[in-house]
C-alpha cells in the first residue's frame, strides 16, 4: 500500500507540475496555475502521515519506508528548485520569455554544482531525521536494519554529488572555442526549436 502511494505521489507530484506550467503558459491563467503549483507540498504531507500511520498501525519497519522518507527529503531539498527551473524552462519554451540562466562552464559551474551538493545536504538530512525518528518511534519492538541502511543511502547520495561537485571544482569545463557569429546565430535558432 505504501509502495503504491509513493508511485502516486511521484506521479502527482509531475501531474500538478504539468497542470500547473499548463495553465500558467498554454491557458494563460498564472494565478490558476501557480495554485496548482502551490498544492505539490500536500503530496508529501499525505505520504509523511500515511507513514507514520503504517507504523503506528504495528507496521513493521521496512525499505518502504526508508523509500517514503528519501523521497520526501528528495522533495524538501530539490522540490521547490525543479519547479523554479522548469517555470523558466517553460516560460522560455511556450510564452517567448528570456532564455534561462545556467552557468555551463569554469567557477560558475562548480559553484553551481556546490550549491546543488548544499541541495542534497538538506534533503539527506531530512530523510535522516525521519529516519531516525521511525526508529525511535518504534524502538526495540521491530527490526530497524532495514531504516539505518536507507540511512546508509542517504549518506551514499550525498557523498557522490560530493564527489560530483568536486570534479568540477578540480577539473573545469571549459568552453567551446569561439564561433563565428554565423554559427552561434544559426546554434541560437536551432535551440530555440
Amino acid at each position: 500500500m505504501l509502495v503504491v502511494l509513493i508511485i502516486a505521489c511521484e506521479v502527482g507530484f509531475w501531474v500538478l507540475l504539468a497542470g500547473g506550467l499548463a495553465l500558467r503558459y498554454l491557458a494563460k491563467m498564472p494565478r490558476l496555475g501557480a495554485a496548482v503549483l502551490l498544492c505539490e507540498p500536500l503530496l508529501e504531507l499525505v505520504l509523511l502521515v500515511a507513514s507514520a500511520v503504517d507504523l503506528k498501525n504495528g507496521g513493521e519497519p521496512s525499505w518502504r519506508h526508508g523509500l517514503a522518507a528519501l523521497y520526501i527529503g528528495y522533495t524538501v531539498g530539490y522540490g521547490h528548485y525543479t519547479v523554479k527551473w522548469l517555470d523558466r524552462h517553460a516560460a522560455y519554451r511556450l510564452a517567448g520569455g528570456p532564455k534561462p540562466p545556467g552557468p555551463k562552464y569554469g567557477k560558475a559551474r562548480a559553484v553551481h554544482e556546490w550549491k546543488l551538493w548544499t541541495r542534497t545536504l538538506l534533503g539527506a538530512a531530512v530523510a535522516l531525521g525521519l529516519l531516525q525518528g521511525a526508529i525511535r518511534y518504534v524502538g526495540d519492538a521491530a527490526d530497524t536494519g532495514s531504516l539505518q541502511s536507507w540511512q546508509y543511502v542517504a549518506l551514499r547520495v550525498l557523498g557522490i554529488q560530493a564527489v560530483i561537485a568536486a570534479s568540477y571544482t578540480f577539473w573545469p569545463r571549459k568552453p567551446p572555442a569561439a564561433q563565428p557569429q554565423e554559427e552561434r546565430a544559426a546554434a541560437e535558432r536551432r535551440s530555440r526549436l
